[in-house]
C-alpha cells in the first residue's frame, strides 16, 4: 500500500510540475489554485508513504514518476522537443524507477 502512495503522489508530482509551467509566475489563477492542489496531495501521499518505506528508494521513485511524467507530458501536450535520447533517457528513469521500487523494503 506505502509504494501505491509513492506511485500516486509521482504522478501528483506531474500535475504540479505541468500546472507550475501553465501558472505563467502564478499570474494565472486556475493553474495556479490546481498547482498547490497537486502539491499538497504529492507532499501528503509521500509523507504517509514515508511512515513504511526508506526515505532513499522511495524518494528516487517519487522524483522519477514526476520527472518522466512531466517530460512526457511536455513532448505530448506541450508541444516539447521529442528526440531519441529524450525518450532513451525517460525510458532509463522509469527502468531505473521500477528497479528502485523493487529493491524498496517496507519497515
Amino acid at each position: 500500500m506505502a509504494w501505491l502512495l509513492v506511485i500516486v503522489a509521482g504522478v501528483l508530482e506531474t500535475g504540479f510540475a505541468v500546472c507550475l509551467k501553465l501558472s505563467h509566475g502564478f499570474t494565472r489563477l486556475w493553474p495556479t489554485v490546481a498547482f498547490c492542489a497537486f502539491a499538497l496531495g504529492s507532499f501528503g501521499l509521500l509523507t504517509m508513504s514515508l511512515k513504511k518505506l526508506d526515505v532513499g528508494p522511495a524518494y528516487a521513485v517519487w522524483t522519477g514518476i514526476g520527472a518522466a511524467g512531466t517530460a512526457i507530458y511536455g513532448m505530448v501536450f506541450l508541444g516539447d522537443l521529442v528526440s531519441t535520447l529524450k525518450i532513451v533517457s525517460i525510458s532509463f528513469v522509469i527502468i531505473g524507477v521500477i528497479g528502485l521500487q523493487l529493491s524498496g523494503s517496507a519497515h
